[in-house]
This record gives C-alpha cells, sequence and structure tokens, in this order.
C-alpha cells in the first residue's frame, strides 16, 4: 500500500492528545470539546445494536478541537475512527483519525499549498502527508481567503 504508518489512535481521548501535542509543538492555542457523548453523537451508524463502550471500556464520543492561529483549523473526531478536518473554510471528510496530526502538521507547517488547473478549472487545496498519502479538497469559487491565496502555487 505504501501508506506511511502513522502512530496508531484507538481512541477520541488519544486523538486529541496527539492533536494537543501538535497544538503545543507549534504553539498554537486549543480548544476541545469532548463532552458529546455516545448518546449525542452526530452519526453513530457502524456501531453494532448493542455496542455501547468502545475497545477501551469508555463511552464512543466524538470531540471537537478548534486551534487558534492562521488558518483557521477544526477537527471533529468521529468514534468511528476517523475525522473531519476544516482548513479555512474548507471541508476534508473521512480522514483517518491516525493521519489527523500530520495532517495538522502539513498544513501548519507549510506543506499544504493551493493548485489551479484549467480543465476542470479550479482551485484545489492539497495537503501532502509523510509517505504517499495526501488530500485533495476543491475550493468553490470565490472562496480563496487571504491564506489561501498565499498558497496558491
Amino acid at each position: 500500500m505504501g501508506r506511511h504508518r502513522h502512530p496508531h489512535l484507538p481512541t477520541t481521548e488519544s486523538a486529541v492528545g496527539a492533536i494537543r501535542a501538535v497544538a503545543e509543538e507549534l504553539n498554537l492555542e486549543l480548544t476541545v470539546t469532548d463532552d458529546i457523548g455516545a448518546d449525542q453523537t452526530s452519526r453513530r451508524t457502524s456501531a453494532g445494536v448493542f455496542t455501547v463502550l468502545d475497545p477501551d471500556g469508555s463511552l464512543p464520543h466524538e470531540a471537537f478541537v478548534e486551534l487558534g492561529g492562521s488558518p483557521s483549523v477544526t477537527v471533529r473526531l468521529y468514534p468511528e475512527d476517523d475525522a473531519q478536518i476544516t482548513v479555512d473554510g474548507i471541508v476534508f471528510d473521512d480522514i483517518p483519525r491516525d493521519s489527523a496530526p500530520a495532517f495538522l502538521r502539513s498544513v501548519h507547517g507549510g506543506l499544504a499549498h493551493v493548485k489551479g488547473r484549467f480543465f476542470p478549472p479550479g482551485w484545489w487545496l492539497i495537503v501532502p502527508l509523510p509517505g504517499d498519502e495526501t488530500y485533495k479538497e476543491l475550493v468553490l469559487r470565490g472562496t480563496l481567503t487571504p491564506w489561501l491565496s498565499s498558497k496558491v502555487r
């Protein structure tokens, strides 16, 4: 598969801890809302009908993390091992939870960039991760923020 192995983050808590470590390393403020318990998760489809606990015995829950600084970045961690990361209004769905810390390092470390294409016309926010992992998301017309504009290559 050629994918870079990120440290495994088996729970929402472990992912929040890893993101907190990245925020400290990059000197970014961090706000975490992680009281979104199993009874309130925004989606709970993949768990078995009677599954109430995560493998570590904790209640499955999601967390919402906001990072300070520029660009504006939020991370919504789901109990199903994936995350939704929003960078300056551009939403990346289905990011593996294990990849979230590397994704944030790429965005804040200057690796993320915007590329324009003639056909189909449009701008793409590209976030490369170590190894062979790259995430791309379409930037809607007219939504090039100052940060996104500064990342055009």
